[in-house]
């Protein structure tokens, strides 16, 4: 299906403008072409004064930059702008990434939407605990409008090359040797997670950016320390996946860059605009240049104005970078309970620029842990390994994705099964094919358009899946759902996964508390992505196991089993158990991870984001974050 962007006859804006959905004032199909030349950097506005929180005026690293020109403004005009600053440590062709011209852009990404960010995450708050104190979230009256109106359409894969086809689309972090395999591996698309996959060591940032610069220039290669040498299997980025960077959240900072705006004022750069800003500075061009282009899942958005935020970041960037506007395509991850409610909003804010949406089913489950944490035992998940994707709330959930996505020419993208083969025990292989299968099979059945997989074995499995129905078509984008009828009751029906007989147990609960702290030792020595008992877990699955606690704890939940409460106390002792259960490796963290598990699961207080905390007080400064 060949999508349009808005089609509806011109003139004036039909949507409400107090609510925030009118675009930058004019549809898309009436706004000017960009007509930057190459490498010009716009003259930003003064950005609004902001007062940072106490959290935000936290002491800096002041380690020295070794660069030339470590602090660098946002423009060559002498005008007082925005500055960024390298505080971290500089290793080998580091220099190549923080380059002069790629701070001069970061500074000028922030100038323009540093406070705007600060304001999103303040709503964010406000909203969640709304809904902690019983407002349930619903589908906005003031946004109906855009709901309504049959005439929309997002960009989706128009002019896109490498986006059309993307049956099987492979995950995992950017360093050396996972994007060769990645790449290597035969999947249409290759999500490049500089998110939930990675541990965000200063090494991990940079290096990544390193990585996916020479494999797009097709000159990548890695030794390991056994000698064992690693290559890209072609130099033609077309002949390989279709790279899709999945830069940080808007919640996240980045520690070894300061931004000090034009008053003065001196904070953390954020790592969205970091991530996104490297990656599009030093690759979009390349990228367009090479038949491919400019592409990135946004993950974490809570509603449509943090996806409009996303959205005029792309239009200054391509202003900036001579770029026309539209060649930009997002992917936005839908994994967070309000945005549930906000789909078509979220495409129609970003529509010039959007390629569908995706399915991320393990953030989703820890967003709807996190906003009904304090609503008593009917809002109580029951093991983790008992939420299926066939539970009515998390199927009402995925319908509702592809029905939209279609609706408006957009691609939908299932999500991960956390199973992973293990080449040296058939049986568990046998098992985690048989269970990818499944949930493939019902993603392609339902109507999404692709999947991901997280090992690249499972490649052919799910392909098979994909291939049985989608046959020699590209995608299924134009295979409508008007059979989906899902509203606020159904999105909203926790309860329904206990009410099929899933149940909190005992050793789901010893379960988590393992699996937290075994991820976090794994993220604080700087893997993000960790095989762990034959799944893969990564930051979304530490969260979800670490909120279960927390939830259950606060709610009196009695484990099912052994009709015991699940008390701070029985959490500890288990904890205590799992520590000690665990061998001591030569640069362990297991007793840092232990204290932070404590932090985010067993104190009255709910951090939002346990890698928040973790990132600032333990992973920034450590060995792992050496270079």
């Amino acid at each position: 299906m060949t999508a349009t962007i808005d089609t509806r006859p011109q003139g004036a804006n039909p949507f409400d403008p107090d609510a925030g959905l009118a675009g930058i004032g004019t549809p898309p199909a009436s706004r000017a072409a960009s007509t930057a030349p190459t490498g010009a950097v716009p003259r930003p506005s003064a950005p609004t004064p902001s007062v940072p929180t106490p959290s935000e005026q936290r002491a800096r690293r002041s380690a020295p930059s070794s660069l030339p020109n470590g602090g660098v403004g946002a423009s060559r005009t002498g005008a007082r702008r925005g500055v960024i600053t390298v505080t971290g440590s500089v290793g080998p062709r580091y220099g190549e990434i923080l380059s002069t011209d790629a701070l001069q852009f970061l500074a000028m990404l922030h100038d323009r939407f540093d406070a705007a960010r600060d304001e999103l995450i303040a709503q964010r708050q406000l909203r969640r605990q709304d809904i902690a104190d019983g407002s349930d979230p619903d589908f906005r009256a003031s946004t109906r409008p855009v709901r309504d109106d049959p005439h929309w359409r997002v960009a989706g894969s128009r002019r896109a090359p490498g986006l059309e086809d993307r049956r099987v689309e492979i995950t995992g972090p950017t360093d050396p040797k996972m994007t060769i395999n990645a790449l290597n591996s035969g999947a249409r698309c290759w999500l490049a997670d500089a998110e939930d996959a990675s541990s965000p060591t200063w090494p991990n940032v940079v290096e990544g950016q390193l990585a996916l610069h020479d494999a797009i220039r097709g000159s990548l290669s890695f030794t390991n320390e056994a000698g064992k040498e690693y290559t890209l299997r072609s130099a033609d980025i077309v002949d390989l996946p279709t790279i899709v960077f999945r830069p940080r959240g808007w919640h996240l900072d980045e520690a070894h860059l300061r931004y000090t705006d034009a008053n003065g004022i001196t904070s953390s750069a954020l790592g969205s605009l970091v991530d996104f800003g490297l990656y599009f500075f030093h690759n979009a061009a390349e990228l367009i240049a090479r038949g491919r282009g400019p592409y990135f899942y946004l993950p974490k958005l809570e509603g449509y104005k943090e996806a409009r935020l996303w959205n005029e970041v792309f239009e200054v960037a391509q202003d900036a970078l001579g770029i026309p506007r539209g060649t930009i395509r997002a992917t936005v991850l839908i994994e967070t309970l309000p945005a549930a409610f906000e789909m078509e909003e979220i495409l129609y804010e970003l529509r010039d620029h959007c390629a569908g949406l995706n399915a991320g089913r393990w953030d989703y489950l820890f967003s709807v842990i996190k906003c009904f944490r304090t609503r008593g035992d009917s809002y109580v998940l029951p093991d983790r390994a008992q939420v299926t994707m066939t539970a009515p709330f998390m199927r009402a959930y995925t319908e509702l994705l592809v029905a939209t996505c279609h609706k408006r020419g957009a691609h939908a993208i299932g999500g991960m099964s956390a199973f992973i083969p293990d080449r040296r025990n058939p049986e568990v292989t046998r098992q985690a094919f048989q269970q990818v299968a499944a949930d493939k099979k019902r993603e392609a059945g339902d109507g999404f358009d692709g999947t991901w997989v997280a090992h690249p074995d499972l490649i052919p499995v799910a392909e098979a899946e994909f291939d049985a129905v989608l046959g020699d078509a590209p995608n299924q984008v134009s295979r409508q759902r008007p059979d989906v009828a899902v509203g606020q009751h159904e999105l909203l029906d926790v309860a329904s996964a206990r009410r099929a007989g899933a149940t909190v147990t005992s050793a789901g609960l010893r379960s988590n508390v393992s699996v937290a702290v075994r991820y976090i030792d794994a993220w604080l020595r700087g893997t993000g992505a960790a095989a762990l008992d034959n799944l893969m877990e990564d930051a979304a699955t530490a969260e979800i196991s670490r909120s279960q606690v927390w939830q259950w704890i606060a709610s009196g939940t009695v484990t099912h089993d052994d009709r015991l409460p699940v008390t701070r106390e029985r959490v500890e002792t288990i904890l205590l158990d799992v520590v000690a259960s665990l061998p001591s490796e030569p640069g362990s963290r297991l007793e840092d991870a232990a204290a932070i598990f404590r932090q985010v699961a067993l104190q009255d207080d709910f951090p939002a984001f346990l890698t928040s905390p973790a990132y600032q007080a333990y992973l920034v400064d450590s060995p792992a974050d050496q270079v």
